[in-house]
């Protein structure tokens, strides 16, 4: 079994369902899990977890991202993409300057209010299978934080923008909003997710070269890949974590590490003060990643947060 993270290129017409099915068959294997949703029209960075690694897809999810999006102004639609149906169109009459000022007042907090067409869920069921059979449900706003704003291109109507943002932000719904200040309403034209969880759009891998590679490799080897059999491809899972300090668990310890339990801070090597106030990540005598662990202050002891062995 592969065990390890792959940084995948999703591509227009894929849902990131459809990535996970294909990448079972490729590699055979069924151990696998996506780090966030990106809608079958946007294409981008889609970093994917393989077998151990798929026990820390929550923790990847709850990262920042970077988008490089297309926003059309004076076009409104019901999914706040240009997929959508038109549900209106307005002249565009404010300046550039109007419009970059409307951008950019959209840094730092704002409460969204996450689209119809989307996979959340209100009483068990998806909003986007509401909005197909034609209702509508009241959805409560959600804080998102948008990080930075950089205005990479615009020839009005449209404007390309770099979106720094955190978690749970729709970016076609933050286009819909920015059209809405305007007063001329607005959609999102095209989306490429470049950042997330660490990885980047430089370095991602589409499925038909992952496909080439793995093929390549088994005929080679002829028996069942590993993770050290696909270095390029394969990022080991500490790769996501390594801004965290590094410790050791003492030889005379790691039965404990391996089993999951709470450590003393005497046990670790190096242990400093500063380790109080971040996650660690873990490893045991033999230099294996074994998890994250973080400091319980009422307990005064080292407490695992996500377990892999």
């Amino acid at each position: 079994m592969i065990n390890g993270i792959i940084n995948v290129y999703k591509e227009k017409g894929f849902t990131s369902h459809d990535v996970v099915a294909k990448l079972r068959g490729i590699l055979k294997q069924k151990k696998i899990g996506h780090t966030g949703t990106l809608d079958p029209e946007a294409e981008g960075v889609l970093p994917v977890c393989l077998g151990k690694a798929a026990r820390v897809c929550d923790m990847l999810t709850e990262k920042d991202k970077v988008y490089e999006a297309e926003l059309l102004l004076g076009t409104v639609t019901d999914t706040q993409d240009s997929t959508g149906t038109v549900l209106a169109e307005c002249p565009v009459t404010c300046s550039r300057e109007e419009a970059e000022k409307a951008i950019v007042s959209f840094i730092g907090e704002y409460q969204q209010i996450p689209p119809m067409y989307s996979a959340l869920k209100v009483n068990g069921k998806k909003l986007c299978d509401l909005a197909r059979a034609g209702i509508e449900v009241e959805r409560k706003p959600r804080t998102v934080t948008i990080y930075s704003i950089r205005i990479l291109e615009m020839s009005l109507p449209r404007a390309r923008m770099e979106v720094h943002c955190s978690k749970g932000t729709y970016i076609r719904t933050l286009c819909h909003d920015i059209g809405e200040s305007l007063g001329c309403g607005g959609c999102m034209k095209s989306l490429i997710r470049t950042r997330a969880a660490g990885f980047e759009l430089k370095d991602a891998w589409k499925l038909g070269e992952i496909e080439e590679l793995v093929h390549s490799s088994a005929d080679r080897i002829q028996r069942e890949l590993t993770a050290e059999d696909l270095p390029d491809l394969v990022k080991s899972t500490d790769f996501v974590f390594r801004q965290y300090p590094k410790v050791s668990v003492k030889p005379e310890f790691c039965r404990l590490l391996l089993n999951g339990n709470p450590l003393r801070p005497e046990w670790i090597s190096p242990w400093k003060q500063e380790y109080r106030e971040t996650l660690l990540r873990a490893y045991d005598e033999q230099g294996i990643f074994t998890g994250i662990y973080q400091w319980d202050e009422r307990r005064k002891d080292i407490r695992p947060v996500k377990i892999l062995r």
